[in-house]
């Protein structure tokens, strides 16, 4: 494989560099990165540099050293769902990495009373919306659950959202396309809270009744610039590690 990049940098922004690549799927478990002498020459740094990006690398768990045949790619431990899954395949158009898959797709219309969502869709309680519901999984065991929530007007411009099947194409690029109107991605937030036993189940966690089991949840809305057109919310396996504010 060839590698573009940028002369001159720190090891911080070597590493960036091969790390961006794994969590894009360009680089996929088992898969080599080039040498340290071919790493030197693409970035114009000092071996000691990139012993220090690999390093930094090996510490998140990315890479490992594997003898013969170099720095290895593992297995990666970073979950990519929801808004990040978009800027992957803003990049390179892949939907999955390496290993990873998705399952239990639903597809429903509901009247909607969760706070959080009708303020952020500008919705009245009650009002009805399509969400739509899959379980992402790496090596066929769930990593999150994926929750987007859809307003009629949304709906209106993109039927498929109703549709019980999986989408070829990302709601927002269609959007755009028929309305002309740019999505903007809001800020994405993350908290933690309980998980409901409908959630333990989609994640596979069998806990003992009236346990409490913590989850992390990140949730973003994106806007036109009228309105707010889609609510997302994943929620993630206990131990997963998530990248935050990209």
């Amino acid at each position: 494989m060839a590698y573009k990049a940028p002369e001159g940098k720190g090891y911080a922004d070597v590493a960036a560099h091969f790390r961006t690549l794994i969590k894009a799927g360009e680089l996929a478990p088992g898969d080599s990165l080039p040498s340290v002498a071919e790493i030197r020459e693409q970035f114009g740094v000092a071996a000691k540099t990139v012993s220090r990006a690999l390093g930094l690398l090996k510490s998140e768990g990315l890479v490992a050293s594997r003898g013969a045949l170099g720095t290895v790619v593992e297995k990666s431990p970073i979950v990519i769902t929801g808004a990040d899954r978009l800027n992957r395949m803003e990049k390179n158009g892949l939907r999955y990495a390496p290993g990873e898959t998705s399952s239990g797709h639903r597809v429903m219309r509901r009247s909607v009373h969760d706070p959080e969502i009708c303020t952020a869709l500008d919705l009245e309680p009650g009002d009805e919306a399509v969400i739509r519901i899959r379980v992402f999984r790496q090596d066929d065991k769930p990593t999150s659950v994926g929750v987007s929530v859809y307003p009629p007007h949304t709906t209106s411009a993109v039927p498929e959202l109703g549709d019980d099947v999986r989408m070829v194409k990302q709601f927002d690029k269609l959007y755009t396309e028929r309305t002309g109107r740019e999505v903007v991605k809001g800020q994405r937030t993350a908290h933690a809270r309980q998980a409901s036993q409908d959630e333990l189940n989609a994640l596979e966690i069998d806990a003992p009744p009236h346990a409490a089991v913590a989850v992390l949840v990140t949730t973003v809305t994106f806007h036109d610039d009228e309105r707010p057109l889609g609510y997302w919310e994943d929620v993630y396996a206990p131990g997963a590690r998530v990248p935050i504010g990209e």
